[in-house]
């Protein structure tokens, strides 16, 4: 099992691979004709953004500080969606943004006028329910019954108000181009009559365009038919995507105990502060050099974390020989989300961010102290 010369725990982000899902997004991208944009949920480690140059300079946006990193770091401005913006920040959001994306048509109202008044224009687009995504987690299905996330068709009338120059759609998530043309099949049904009204749509993100099984020549024939069907331009919001496979969260054994007939080691890394998905969606990930599934002559462990919540560990792995403490365990394909998701929570120690460059070298991005934790905190 390859280990990393590291002090642990820290994420570390390979450029090659990286690089390698930007030139795939970007080439989808020319074929398609429609402009993928980052996602900055997903992925927002601004010190790496020099790599996206030239072709990913607008981004997506959920509030003000989203957007105006987008703005700073990669010098473009957002495309900006909130479930409900404020008022006293919407200056803001319009600071930094090109398009502006509304939940419901009372922030419609309460804000158009602003945005139209804008010292640099502003598209204005509604956020719609497209009726359908196949995505079966609920907390991560913005389709689910009595959604907060969409305009429903019924609330619309037969015509588009005023100012409106886009719809937005968002019901995928790690989905495939085949889950994509479900869910536009079904926007068509509820919201065609719109479409000769606006000037774009965005179909949100979940496309997971970067994955080894993921049918990229579907979705470009699947967006050039749209675009000629519709005569709009047309917007993806990926996040994943851009930063799948890319990077990993090593950690070290720093315990291993027998109780209750289960071996469980120990980490220096915490689930629910570190890959809080692995709880909240929830998914076993790869550990690099074990298997999820039993081995003959394996020895299982369950791998913990290191805070006091009863709950912070996941699964059951089999490795070819008995772990001690100092072993390096690698979680692998632990960037997108989850680097946007840790937190300070029980003080433990947050993890490096490095850069595995392509010479073979360790960058340091940023470093975390308790002088971090303690300003959190303040």
């Amino acid at each position: 099992m390859k280990k990393y010369d590291v002090d642990c725990p820290a994420y570390i982000i390979d450029q090659e691979r990286f690089e390698g899902n930007l030139s795939l997004i970007n080439n989808v991208q020319e074929k398609c004709g429609a402009k993928l944009l980052l996602a900055l949920k997903a992925f927002s480690l601004w010190k790496s953004f020099h790599f996206l140059e030239p072709n990913f300079k607008e981004c997506t946006a959920s509030g003000p500080w989203e957007a105006r990193l987008g703005h700073e770091c990669l010098g473009g401005l957002s495309h900006t969606f909130s479930p409900a913006f404020v008022e006293h920040d919407f200056d803001e959001v319009l600071k930094h943004s090109s398009h502006v994306i509304f939940n419901s048509l009372d922030q419609l109202d309460r804000f158009s006028k602003k945005c139209r008044d804008n010292a640099h224009p502003i598209s204005i687009g509604l956020r719609v329910n497209p009726g359908y995504s196949p995505v079966e987690t609920d907390l991560y299905n913005p389709c689910v019954n009595d959604s907060r996330l969409g305009i429903s068709r019924v609330l619309l009338s037969e015509n588009m108000p005023d100012g409106v120059e886009g719809l937005h759609f968002h019901a995928l998530c790690e989905s495939t181009s085949y889950d994509l043309e479900k869910t536009i099949i079904s926007f068509e049904k509820l919201y065609g009559e719109f479409l000769s009204k606006v000037k774009w749509v965005n179909m949100g993100g979940g496309h997971l365009v970067t994955h080894k099984d993921y049918d990229t020549g579907h979705l470009i024939a699947l967006i050039q038919d749209f675009k000629k069907k519709w005569g709009v331009e047309v917007y993806l919001e990926p996040g994943s995507a851009f930063a799948w496979d890319i990077g990993v969260l090593v950690a070290n054994v720093v315990d291993v105990i027998h109780q209750g007939g289960i071996t469980t080691a120990i980490l220096d890394i915490s689930f629910t502060a570190h890959m809080p998905d692995c709880l909240e969606m929830p998914y076993q990930p790869t550990v690099r050099g074990a298997s999820s599934t039993e081995m003959n002559n394996g020895y299982k462990y369950r791998l913990g974390g290191n805070s006091c919540l009863a709950g912070d560990f996941i699964g059951d792995w089999w490795f070819d020989k008995p772990l001690v403490v100092g072993d390096q365990i690698i979680f692998e394909d632990m960037i997108h989300y989850t680097t946007v998701k840790t937190t300070f929570f029980n003080g433990v120690k947050h993890p490096d961010i490095l850069l595995y460059n392509k010479n073979g070298g360790l960058e340091v991005l940023r470093k975390f102290s308790y002088e971090n934790y303690k300003e959190r905190m303040s």
